[in-house]
């Protein structure tokens, strides 16, 4: 009976002249019960400071939040409230996978992120990995994410100026006070990856500087892996300096390589093997050269103009209303 369910409010982030938001419509379709639910797009040019403001206008008890082009399964809303339940559950989250439609390109970079060796326990993100277990920030993406409104509000929200990395703060500082994180590979939303190769690497970019801002402000012993690529970096840059021996650690490396590229690709796509190799190296490559890069920026909150221009639209929850 939708009277024992709590009330959810799913909170979509969009650019203000996007005029078909694709999780709108998919969130219409959840199987939830629509006096239980209410659909929130918040317009605007940050998307840190568009969910902060819409988590405050929120009347749910959970939030749920998507991206503009999260496609999240129907029964993700039932599957999660069942462990919402438990009073320490803070949050919960699944992975974003790669629709089989999408470009091979695409896809390609999809598989990479997927790889253990590209993504470390990250690559949970990108792939259905284990079953429902305790997690970490490691393993949660904000585009399929669940959490208690009361708190996120009591933590304030996101850190407005650690974009791309908010999320990742939050939570850390969740886990700090007690709660419980969660990782359900099956609480599953399809998102295509970014679209062109620039775009691919600017993320990688992107995500290195965010982490680097984030280990600044909020340093954690789990935080210790992320600074394997910076490191890796230095060595590429130092190798011809080295002694020869150092030559071994690279071949040991490549190997590693070929090794992950040959066990995520199936045989329809064998002759990818080339290019999912060339992307884990740039995976971290890039992600290390993006990390030093964060550590040289100061994070910086979002101009006055920015926060004033969020625009919430509370959306119909069926489409046939």
């Amino acid at each position: 009976m939708s009277e024992s369910l709590p009330l959810i409010s799913i909170i979509i982030a969009a650019r203000p002249d996007e005029a078909s938001v694709k999780a709108v419509a998919a969130a219409q379709q959840l199987d939830y019960p629509p006096d239980k639910l209410e659909i929130i797009l918040a317009r605007g040019r940050q998307p840190s400071v568009q969910r902060n403001a819409a988590i405050r206008a929120a009347r749910g008890e959970i939030i749920y939040f998507l991206d503009d082009d999260s496609i999240p399964l129907p029964g993700n809303l039932r599957r999660a409230v069942e462990q919402f339940k438990s009073p320490d559950v803070k949050m919960l989250g699944g992975p974003n996978l790669c629709p089989a439609d999408a470009p091979n390109l695409e896809q390609a970079f999809a598989l990479t992120m997927g790889c253990k060796l590209a993504f470390a326990s990250s690559c949970a993100r990108y792939r259905s990995v284990g079953k429902l277990r305790a997690s970490s920030e490691k393993e949660l993406i904000l585009c399929n994410l669940m959490g208690r409104r009361e708190a996120l509000l009591e933590l304030g929200g996101f850190n407005e100026a650690l974009y791309p990395n908010e999320e990742n703060a939050l939570m850390d500082e969740l886990q700090k006070r007690g709660g419980k994180l969660l990782y359900d590979p099956e609480f599953i939303v399809h998102r295509r990856p970014r679209p062109t190769f620039k775009a691919f690497c600017k993320m990688l970019m992107n995500y290195g500087r965010g982490r680097a801002e984030q280990v600044r402000l909020h340093p954690t012993l789990g935080s210790a892996p992320n600074f394997v690529p910076p490191v890796f970096c230095l060595f590429l840059l130092a190798l011809p300096f080295l002694p020869p021996v150092c030559f071994w650690v690279l071949a040991l490396y490549g190997a590693a390589v070929f090794l992950q590229a040959l066990a995520v690709l199936s045989s329809r796509k064998i002759l990818w093997f080339p290019a999912i190799m060339a992307l884990i190296f740039l995976s971290h490559v890039l992600y290390g050269l993006g990390f030093w890069r964060g550590c040289l920026t100061k994070p910086k909150p979002p101009a006055a103009a920015v926060s004033a221009s969020v625009k919430l639209e509370h959306v119909c929850e069926r489409m046939d209303i």
